[in-house]
């Protein structure tokens, strides 16, 4: 059986470590029934478009 080394996320290269914390926070938010850091951006995204664009109805629009 081959055992692991403990590490710290101070141990990682900065992209890696990145990368580990956003898995770490996307795990969280799941488990707490909120939207993932993905989501939250495509939502804001979605919002930043919304408001520049009053002209158009977005009232029956499916988004999901």
């Amino acid at each position: 059986k081959v055992q692991p080394e403990n590490s710290k996320l101070s141990d990682l290269d900065g992209e890696t470590r990145q990368t580990v914390e956003k898995m770490m926070f996307d795990q969280r938010q799941k488990a707490m029934g909120l939207p993932s850091s993905d989501e939250m951006k495509k939502q804001e995204m979605l919002k930043k478009f919304m408001d520049s664009h009053p002209e158009m109805d977005f009232s029956n629009a499916k988004i999901n």
